[in-house]
């Protein structure tokens, strides 16, 4: 199953939640509307007590007669039971809108910066960062959960623009990098395929349902200073009211958790099945499991972990019935077929032999350096199946190819987009071009924008470092991303502003800049409004023939590279050959000088696709580009660029798999 599928099993799942909440709660309102049958209905008065329920009267309660007489009372207690419910479930979710990072934080996250002098936190990032860059997505922000010494993660947020990701302290301490990056891989497969907003979902639907049973208890606390007083005869009745209450309370959140394991368990099995596909080493995701196993279930969360219960990497409890994560011998196997439960016996003692001397520190430095010379000249032909398949999914080599290529930018630059002070000037200085007199003018709009300060810093970029390399945009936005956005509403949109007047400084706007600028727009908005971002649509690719047209043909037509008359007889082939892969017969290049304001209505058409026309999209786009049987990194940069925009993560290409240009 790849990318688009996953994305579209993501969005029936959806509606499956929605409908299993609906049911759950009607039962809920089925059930508090006897409760009140059973109060109000019976003969007798509140004052005798629960001694004067008879059961004449119990049985009687749902005749027909009771019904009629009491339909006004029952309506209004379904409409209030079931007004509770969804306003809860609904004030739970809109509490989460501002994306995974608020999730991190009530689980006692702290934030990782980029700048952490701690070696495992910085261990933890570059991982995090490497498989970032290697898929093609903005770096989520990363958050290490202090007083957890087990080990857990999670992934939270509504699209990978909010991700954050959180891992305890116990993964730090007690993984190894190669197992800490299997962790990372299986939680970036919740970001790809979005398990995250389903998640997030089922956190509003689980609180709207408990909410009866923390009422209920509320009840019962309340009624012990009634009790307590022999003036109050209805302190009985308060008590089966809130006994009442509680138990219905938690028979939703019996169902809630049936829910749970039902959504959970088969998704787990899947990023498992897709961390192992990300780093092409089993033995990392494995060794995790193993562990977990080994320091007798160490996963189980000090926090009440309810509510997250189904978004982790490991159990956050211990359950003894709908588990959210299958036993951790069944995950094994289906990852080693020759596993052996007698290994974890031994990797328990050989871990409580080690806990006596070891303090933990980042290792495996020497292998993973060797990994990475050794990856330079590793990469196979350019192939778009592959490339479509590894969408949510890179291969080793291009995590490894993403850690190298992180190593080629300027130390001073990479500081730079790392740093909450300088991130906006990195931006700034990708967008700088190479005409001296134009950049001056950019540099005056810098001034008239942002300030003296910002442009002290831009000149001092420019004057420490080379012009930045064309392939370098990107991956700076990604890196820059993470700090950029905690940055105040108000400086982000002059930086916004200052971006769009510097892209059309020189009255012509270069197809990546305009693309570039619209992503970092794009990920900024995502970031401060994560509940109204949509990954997917209900739209077919035949239905956005004129887009898919013109997004191809500006593919085609800024890929050309010799500047002579042939240019246009070079863009049509490509053209023709990309549209024709999708089986639509435009015969034309619909490329024009208003491309800037049609592109931005094409992608927002082509964003509304299903999962599984999106990646025919991305077949059109690919087909175009191969056409003259290289990619040059101008069109490497653009396709990424368009991809992202449309909330597809393109992997990184490797070294071998195009031609710099």
């Amino acid at each position: 199953m790849n990318f688009f599928e996953h994305q579209e099993n993501a969005r029936k799942q959806s509606r499956w939640i929605i409908i299993a909440f609906i049911g759950v709660a009607l039962l809920i309102v089925l059930a508090v509307d006897v409760l009140v049958l059973l109060m109000f209905s019976l003969q007798a008065p509140l004052s005798s007590g629960v001694s004067a329920i008879t059961h004449t009267g119990i049985a009687g309660v749902l005749s027909p007669d009771i019904l009629v007489a009491n339909s006004s009372m029952l309506l209004g207690s379904s409409a209030v039971t079931g007004g509770v419910i969804g306003l809860a479930s609904l004030g739970k979710i809109a509490s989460l809108r501002s994306g995974g990072g608020k999730v991190a934080r009530d689980m006692g996250g702290v934030m990782v910066t980029p700048d952490t002098k701690d070696p495992l936190r910085r261990r933890l990032y570059n991982v995090v960062e490497e498989i970032a860059l290697a898929s093609g997505t903005p770096v989520p922000e990363v958050f290490v959960m202090e007083n957890e010494p087990g080990i857990n993660a999670f992934a939270a947020g509504y699209s990978p623009a909010d991700a954050a990701i959180a891992v305890t302290q116990g993964t730090l301490e007690k993984l190894n990098r190669s197992e800490l990056q299997g962790v990372i891989a299986h939680e970036f497969s919740h970001v790809f395929n979005g398990d995250m907003r389903i998640n997030i979902r089922m956190m509003g639907i689980i609180f709207g349902i408990m909410v009866l049973a923390i009422l209920g208890r509320k009840f019962l606390y309340s009624s012990r200073y009634r009790m307590s007083s022999s003036r109050d005869n209805n302190g009985s009745v308060i008590v089966v009211i809130g006994l009442a209450l509680t138990t219905i309370g938690y028979i939703g959140l019996f169902f809630a958790r049936w829910m749970k394991s039902a959504l959970s368990r088969q998704r787990e099995y899947l990023a498992d099945a897709s961390a192992v596909q990300f780093t092409r080493d089993p033995d990392g995701i494995a060794g995790a499991l193993k562990k977990i196993a080994a320091y007798n279930h160490s996963s189980y969360l000090k926090s009440d972990s309810e509510e997250v219960s189904h978004m982790l990497f490991g159990s956050g409890y211990r359950s003894l019935m709908f588990a959210t994560h299958p036993p951790l011998s069944t995950r094994i196997s289906r990852i080693e077929k020759h596993f052996d439960e007698g290994e974890i016996e031994k990797l328990a003692k050989k871990l409580k032999a080690q806990e006596q001397r070891r303090h933990i520190q980042a290792e495996l430095a020497e292998k993973e350096q060797a990994n990475k010379i050794n990856a330079k000249n590793k990469a196979g032909m350019f192939d778009i199946n592959s490339m479509i398949e590894n969408i949510g999914s890179p291969e080793i080599e291009r995590i490894l190819a993403a850690a190298l290529f992180a190593e080629d930018i300027p130390q001073e630059l990479s500081d730079a987009a790392h740093s909450l002070e300088w991130a906006p000037e990195v931006l700034l200085y990708c967008l700088l071009d190479d005409d001296p007199s134009l950049r001056e003018k950019q540099q005056l709009i810098v001034v008239q924008q942002m300030g003296d300060i910002s442009e002290r810093k831009l000149t001092h970029l420019i004057n420490a470092n080379k012009p930045v390399v064309a392939e370098q945009r990107l991956p700076l936005l990604e890196i820059s991303f993470p700090t950029l956005k905690r940055r105040p509403i108000a400086d982000i949109e002059r930086i916004l502003k200052t971006i769009d007047l510097m892209v059309i400084v020189d009255n012509r706007v270069d197809a990546f800049e305009y693309l570039l600028s619209r992503m970092i727009r794009n990920y900024l908005r995502e970031a401060k409004n994560p509940s109204r971002s949509r990954l997917h649509g209900r739209k077919k690719l035949q239905d956005c023939a004129q887009e898919l047209s013109l997004v191809v043909s500006i593919i085609a037509s800024h890929g050309q590279q010799t500047g002579d008359a042939s240019d246009l007889q070079h863009a049509q082939k490509a053209f023709r050959a990309g549209m024709a892969s999708v089986d639509i017969n435009h015969t034309n290049l619909t490329f024009s000088d208003d491309w800037q304001k049609q592109l931005d209505k094409a992608l927002v058409i082509l964003d509304q696709l299903k999962p599984q026309e999106k990646s025919k999209v991305i077949q059109a786009l690919s087909i175009t580009v191969l056409d003259d049987e290289k990619v040059v990194t101008a069109e490497h940069e653009m396709l990424r660029a368009i991809c992202s925009l449309i909330h597809v993560p393109l992997p990184i290409l490797k070294s071998a798999e195009r031609v710099n240009g």
